[in-house]
Order: C-alpha cells, then sequence, then structure tokens
C-alpha cells in the first residue's frame, strides 16, 4: 500500500508540475488552467475522491472498533493498516485538489489534516506496541500478567535450585536489576554452571528465564503506552474533528457562492 500512496504522489506531481510550479497570480494564464484549479474538472475531482476516501476509511474502522461492524470479517489489525492507506492517500489527493494554495481557513483545515495524518503515524506506532489476541483486540493489563508463571515455585519443585539462585532469577525476570546491581541472564548462566546443575537443566531453565523477562517488558511496555494512548487521543480526535467541521463549511461555502458538481 506504500507503494501505491508513492506512485499516486508522484504521477499526481508529474501531471501537474507546470501548473503546480507556477506563480499563484500567474496561474490563470496557464493552458490549463481550468483543468487543474480547485473547481476544475481535475482539482475538484481530486477534492472529492480524497474527501472520499478519508471519510471512508475513518467510518469504517470506527465501525469495526466500536460497534463490531463486520466484526467476523474484518481483523481489526488489518484494518488499521487500511485504515491509515486511505488517511494518507486522501489528504494527499486533497492536498493537490488546493494546487498548493492555501488561505483563510482552508489553511485551518489543511495544517489540521496534517496534524491528523503525523499523529495518526504515531499513534500506529504505540497501537503495534499494545499486546493483542489474534482477533486484534487489546489484551488488558491483567490478562496479561496473568501470562506470567512464578518460576520461584517451578524451579524450586523441578530443580531443586538455592535461595540465592531463585532471587537471581526473580531480579531478573521481574526487571529488578540497576545500574549498581546488574544482573542478567549471562549472569545466571555462570551461576548455574557454578552450581553445577546439569546442562539440560540448565538451558531449560534459562528459556524459561528469557520468557518471563520478555514478558515483564511486555507489562511494562503496555503499562507506558496505555498511558500515551490517553494523551495521543487528546491530539488526533480534536484535530480530526477540527477537519471535519472545517471541510462541511468549506463545502457549503462554496456551493453558497455558486460553484456546483460539475461530474
Amino acid at each position: 500500500m506504500a507503494l501505491i500512496v508513492i506512485a499516486v504522489s508522484i504521477y499526481l506531481s508529474y501531471t501537474g508540475y507546470s501548473y503546480y510550479t507556477t506563480p499563484l497570480e500567474e496561474r490563470f494564464y496557464h493552458p490549463h488552467y481550468n483543468w487543474f484549479k480547485a473547481s476544475g474538472l481535475y482539482g475538484q475531482g481530486l477534492g472529492i475522491i480524497g474527501t472520499f476516501l478519508i471519510f471512508f476509511g475513518v467510518t469504517i474502522y470506527i465501525a469495526r472498533k466500536r460497534y463490531n461492524f463486520m466484526v467476523k470479517y474484518l481483523r481489526l489489525k488489518y484494518l488499521l493498516e487500511f485504515h491509515i492507506f486511505l488517511c494518507i492517500l486522501g489528504p494527499i489527493m486533497v492536498l493537490f485538489h488546493t494546487a498548493f494554495k492555501f488561505g483563510g481557513i482552508v489553511s485551518v483545515a489543511f495544517w489540521s489534516m496534517v496534524a491528523v495524518v503525523l499523529s495518526g503515524v504515531v499513534g500506529r506506532y504505540i497501537y503495534i506496541q499494545i499486546p493483542r489476541t489474534i482477533e486484534g483486540r487489546e489484551l488488558s493489563l491483567g490478562e496479561v500478567q496473568n501470562m506470567k508463571t512464578d518460576l520461584a515455585k517451578v524451579f524450586n519443585d523441578q530443580f531443586k535450585l538455592d535461595d540465592s539462585i531463585t532471587e537471581m532469577i526473580t531480579s531478573i525476570t521481574n526487571n529488578q536489576t540497576n545500574a549498581n546491581n546488574k544482573v542478567t541472564v549471562s549472569n545466571l548462566r555462570q551461576v548455574l554452571r557454578a552450581n553445577k546443575v546439569p546442562r539440560a537443566e540448565c538451558a531449560t531453565i534459562l528459556s524459561m528465564v528469557k520468557k518471563e523477562k520478555a514478558l515483564s517488558s511486555r507489562i511494562a511496555r503496555l503499562q507506558l503506552m496505555q498511558k500515551l494512548l490517553k494523551y495521543w487521543h487528546a491530539i488526533h480526535l480534536p484535530f480530526a474533528l477540527i477537519m471535519l467541521v472545517i471541510v462541511i463549511i468549506h463545502i457549503i461555502v462554496t456551493v453558497s457562492f455558486g460553484y456546483k458538481w460539475i461530474f
């Protein structure tokens, strides 16, 4: 999908290059002015298609995420990618619809659109950091924590390890180490060998410790990302609403000035 966005951007730039690079005060005399201007067949077409892509991308994503629309057929993680694709391609087409001419309320809509797109890219990064089920449902903190294993009990039951080793394992898996007292998996391996733990048991213990350590990191990351997501919504949604309101006003004002649908 990224290739489609790039290809469309290159095509639109190449097609209207001579017009878009013409100074604003001289564009009226350009031989294809009536084609590329915002109210022309080409310019208006880009505006209509771009706006449709944005609204469709937003509507179908919200319908699936909040109202379980077509829940059996639409995987949320794939729909998110489609939502991002449409909401990047749409604004690009709207950008060429304006012919890079910004002023008044249109400039507010444009910069709101830029803020929505950029915050959307950041939001995608935050989104993919949060553990989810195969259907795309976000796992709660409790669900992720329930995946953890009481390694101290398991190792005491199965391997009869010394308390000092058990404490070391607990410190590693709970990420309780610090710069002054850093205990690593490599340190644990050395201690296990020093205590003559059989090679097979040593491999099993280290494997379980690594998995638990990774899970502890996921829990910490989940807590951070959930906080960031709240702040992200405070940026993304208001700009999206501002853009929506201004687009509606833009259409109403355009029609009131006598511009018509030319298709």
